[in-house]
């Protein structure tokens, strides 16, 4: 699909950015007014919710495609997740009931609500379970705990399936907490055009260097020998097949190779600067970083996005209060297909 040439990501359209920018700008949330919106799950659909900041409402419309089974008592949940996708790239949830679901029952919930959001095509990657969602959780399995999302350390910034193939660019994802750890394990999000926003306002050059088709390569995987995935090169930012923004990135520093223009050096240096920000130190926070939510997923909750950056600190669970089973574990989804907007 050609992108719209009035396309704001297009940066000879000056006048477009500016007139999107400002709306952004005015509806995004922050780390400190982020809803989080609640479910109450009703095999298979979702039957209300409501918001922390937000009463229920006696809201109806026909324009609801991804109507459920919902009470006339309360909004359309699934359109919340879409409104709410489509002022920050990414909803937030809690399910009140979650102690009702054991594991199988929570993913089969899990792909309901996908798909519910219009969300079905799951990438099914190399540690993927058989039903194409991803266990998260500390092992010692082969093939898996080469990888660090499944260890307990430090996962840094980045996009899912920023070393995929063109074909298989990772759109969406959703991610549900069934075990919180014992200690640490939050999570951060960065709404990706809050990101693009402050990269162009400072200099739109490295938005250019960004978006080139040469600039990030990330070497082939290649285990025993044998090529697990071959080598893949391409852009930073780049426009979906809705000509919305689409942020390929990875904060890791060995196994990437940056093009070395300096224009990339200087844009790598903000984005450093901008996401490794200390949290405890407001007077050295860079302007952007109130955009950063942090928050600790609990049992029960979770994110659905446009594939934002994301990142992890390390954990820790009791091994001697804790089995195996009641260790942390979170459920991922990677989703080809894009989240609509409203």
């Amino acid at each position: 699909m050609k992108p719209n040439p009035k396309s704001p990501f297009i940066l000879e359209n000056t006048e477009e950015y500016v007139q999107w920018r400002e709306i952004k700008l005015t509806k995004a949330n922050t780390n400190k007014n982020k809803d989080v919106i609640k479910l109450k799950m009703t095999p298979p659909h979702f039957s209300g919710f409501f918001t922390e900041n937000h009463q229920s409402d006696n809201t109806n419309t026909q324009q609801d495609i991804f109507r459920t089974d919902i009470s006339q008592n309360h909004y359309y949940p699934i359109n919340k997740i879409i409104e709410e996708c489509s002022i920050d790239n990414y909803c937030l949830y809690s399910i009140d009931d979650y102690k009702n679901f054991n594991e199988i029952k929570t993913k089969q919930l899990i792909h309901a609500l996908a798909k519910s959001c219009g969300l079905s095509k799951l990438d099914n990657n190399i540690c993927a379970d058989s039903d194409s969602l991803t266990s998260i959780h500390q092992t010692s399995r082969k093939g898996q705990h080469e990888y660090i999302p499944y260890t307990n350390k430090r996962l840094s910034w980045h996009t899912d399936g920023y070393y995929n193939l063109p074909e298989n660019t990772i759109n969406s994802m959703l991610l549900h907490c069934f075990h919180a750890a014992d200690t640490g394990g939050e999570s951060a999000f960065l709404d990706h055009e809050i990101v693009y926003i402050l990269l162009r306002d400072s200099n739109p050059k490295w938005i250019e260097a960004l978006s080139k088709e040469d600039v990030m390569t990330i070497p082939a995987n290649i285990l025993n020998g044998r090529t697990i995935r071959p080598e893949q090169t391409g852009p930073v930012f780049s426009l979906t097949d809705q000509g919305q923004l689409h942020m390929r990135y990875t904060a890791r520093k060995r196994n990437i190779i940056w093009d070395n223009s300096n224009a990339t050096t200087e844009a790598l240096d903000y984005l450093h600067n901008l996401l490794n920000t200390s949290v405890s130190d407001k007077s050295e926070r860079p302007p952007g970083s109130e955009f950063i939510v942090n928050r600790k997923l609990k049992a029960g909750e979770g994110i659905i996005s446009r594939n934002i950056l994301h990142c992890r600190s390390a954990y820790e669970d009791d091994s001697s209060t804790k089995t195996s089973t009641d260790q942390r574990l979170l459920f991922r989804g990677r989703f080809y297909d894009e989240l609509p907007y409203r």
